[in-house]
């Protein structure tokens, strides 16, 4: 339908305008189907908390994400348990052999001094790409604005290819209230500082997903999205939902 005047949408290999996935065990059979479908929408697949360790066929999925040029990586809470395990070398050997060269290096469950997080980026980055994430899992616990941009500008100065704001696959911490409602004057604050190309905002319900996509533009980059939504999402980001009936085309540097 090229008569519709619609946002421009960056394409191909993306370096923003990313749609990252959560993986919580879907099946290989149904992956097939979707990615067969739907898979020029998504850019990166997490394969969420832990769960590589317990999912069958791991590796075949790895390849799969692969094949249709999806980067897949696993989740952060696998790093933190090896990490708390000191595991972090034979965790480097598991990726490899599973064809994964992203990591992300987080601290949503554990306390990880930044000091830290940065000298691990330092020995994961000779080897990954890597992508780190700020903001706590634990609702109660409340960052200071300026540590929230303290720290993402640190860790993309250390070299990591992303940050990830965290927000659980429930919208109820790191960026969001308790109750899902959004910290938009967070948002607001670190927009002013950091390239929002570099940074992806988890996003796992809708109503997140139309703040960020009316707040920055149609080429935000969203995380944790469930891979049942990618295609409403799209959708959302065009234009075509009501939410963003009236998106304007934001500038977003088109090559």
């Amino acid at each position: 339908m090229d008569f519709l005047t619609l946002p421009k949408r960056t394409s191909g290999t993306r370096t923003y305008g990313l749609t990252s996935v959560v993986d919580f065990g879907t099946p290989i059979g149904e992956l097939k189907n979707i990615l067969a479908d739907y898979s020029p929408y998504i850019d990166i697949a997490k394969i969420g908390i832990g769960s590589a360790v317990v999912t069958p066929n791991i590796k075949e999925k790895i390849e799969l994400y692969k094949q249709f040029n999806i980067i897949p990586y696993c989740g952060g809470t696998l790093f933190e348990k090896c990490y708390f395990q000191n595991k972090l070398k034979e965790y480097q050997t598991y990726l490899h052999d599973l064809g994964v060269n992203w990591v992300e290096i987080s601290n949503g469950t554990l306390d990880i001094p930044i000091e830290e997080r940065l000298y691990l980026i330092s020995l994961f980055k000779q080897d990954f790409h890597v992508i780190s994430e700020v903001g706590s899992k634990d609702c109660h616990k409340e960052m200071p604005v300026s540590e929230w941009r303290k720290e993402m500008q640190l860790l993309l100065e250390a070299g990591c290819d992303y940050v990830i704001t965290e927000g659980r696959d429930s919208g109820t911490s790191g960026i969001y209230k308790q109750c899902g409602n959004i910290k938009s004057d967070l948002i607001k604050e670190l927009l002013r500082d950091i390239d929002h190309n570099k940074i992806i905002f988890e996003a796992p319900s809708a109503k997140h997903q139309m703040y960020f996509i009316n707040e920055i533009g149609p080429n935000v980059n969203l995380g944790n999205v469930k891979l049942t939504d990618v295609l409403v999402l799209e959708a959302q980001r065009c234009g075509l939902r009501s939410e963003t009936f009236f998106l304007e085309e934001h500038e977003c540097n088109l090559p």
